[in-house]
């Protein structure tokens, strides 16, 4: 067959696609009025020269896929194929999936959008991360919003206090789907809090004592499986289960390492996220120890955002166990924190005996104590995150 381009303005190229992504393309570039080719030159152009983490598409059963591109394209985005690490078809399917989702359907009024992910860290420990992803998470569902809690510490502190059992080691778990290595669904994993409070609408994902051992083999997987993000990996579980969610927290360790990484990606503003929906909650003390495990972590974030051209939302700031009887080094403290303006402080939290009350019961905090100053912190975080 001739050339519809004797002049050689394109050259046909011959790959695989799954069927689903050359379905949706089709359609989609009917819907904007475009040719196919058009939309695939325009989809390998912006991977190619946008240098972010992506996800790994799924390119089982990837079947024939032709179209015509400018001469030198193909030859190029194969080049950048390499670089990466990936294969040709999965560098195609990336691209075309990028392009659909920065060129969504005019049919589509209102999209769907993904939940609220909140990453509640600091890597100094007894700060009350724990304490914070519980309290925002049952303000969250106390306001009507379905919301999961991810236990991301294998310390399991936050499983513990909600009477959630922990995941024994070498059972399937959010680190074996974090690794590749996941058997069933993560749904079954996921444990119902039974208060009628939240009715229905607070979930926990329970920590694993395998966690203990994530990092490593997070980087084991990393040197075997060709294309494998390690940052990318909480994301890659627990995308399957954020149709079922408003608000998605992580409880994370007390921890630099490629762990947090990973929480911190998924905490990441996606395409089309509005500033301050998603990011970093910072529980800190009013202590000088709080001040310098703070600049650590900022640093990390700043890192991580400059590695992987990615945004990351600093939601606020949680000062923790206030207790203005401990006199100057507290309250000139609390004073820095508060003069830092960004990220803002988003409540200060007194030491108070409520919390300590609810752990010792197992209880959520908002069930046992409504009415307390701890449980309307925890409410004013949770409305001063979601802006």
């Amino acid at each position: 067959m001739a050339s519809p381009y004797p002049d050689g303005d394109r050259e046909k190229v011959a790959s695989k696609l799954p069927s689903t992504l050359q379905q949706q393309l089709k359609i989609r570039a009917a819907e904007l009025a475009l040719d196919i080719q058009d939309a695939v030159e325009a989809a390998i152009t912006t991977w190619r020269t946008t240098e972010r983490a992506v996800l790994e598409v799924d390119t089982t059963g990837a079947k024939s896929f032709s179209t015509w591109l400018p001469p030198g394209l193909y030859e190029d985005f194969k080049d950048t194929c390499t670089s990466r690490s990936v294969s040709y078809t999965q560098g195609l399917a990336q691209a075309i999936r990028d392009w659909l989702d920065d060129n969504p359907s005019p049919q589509h009024a209102t999209k769907a959008t993904d939940p609220e992910r909140k990453i509640v860290g600091n890597q100094k420990g007894g700060v009350g991360k724990t304490a914070v992803s519980a309290g925002i998470g049952q303000a969250y569902a106390e306001d009507g919003k379905r919301v999961l809690i991810v236990d991301f510490d294998p310390q399991g502190h936050l499983s513990e206090q909600l009477a959630v059992p922990q995941i024994e080691p070498d059972h399937d778990s959010l680190v074996s789907h974090m690794c590749g290595e996941g058997e069933g669904d993560l749904r079954d994993l996921i444990v119902e809090i039974d208060d009628p409070r939240f009715q229905k609408r607070l979930h926990v994902l329970p920590a694993c004592f395998d966690g203990f051992l994530l990092d490593a083999k997070i980087a084991v997987v990393g040197t075997q499986k060709r294309g494998f993000q390690k940052e990318a990996a909480l994301e890659l579980a627990l995308r399957p289960l954020e149709s079922d969610y408003d608000v998605v927290i992580i409880d994370c360790p007390p921890s630099l390492g490629i762990a947090m990484d990973a929480a911190l990606y998924y905490g990441r503003r996606r395409r089309g996220e509005a500033a301050g929906r998603s990011g970093v909650i910072i529980p800190v003390l009013a202590e000088d120890s709080s001040l310098t495990a703070y600049s650590m972590l900022a640093q990390q974030i700043e890192d991580l955002c400059s590695d992987l051209s990615l945004q990351i939302d600093h939601l606020g700031l949680v000062v923790n166990q206030y207790d203005s009887r401990r006199g100057y080094v507290a309250t000139s403290t609390l004073n820095s924190w508060k003069s830092v303006g960004d990220p803002r402080v988003l409540a200060v939290i007194g030491d108070l005996k409520e919390q300590r009350e609810a752990v010792r019961k197992k209880m959520p905090l908002l069930s046992y104590a409504p009415n307390s100053d701890q449980a309307e912190a925890m409410r004013q975080v949770a409305r001063g995150a979601s802006r």
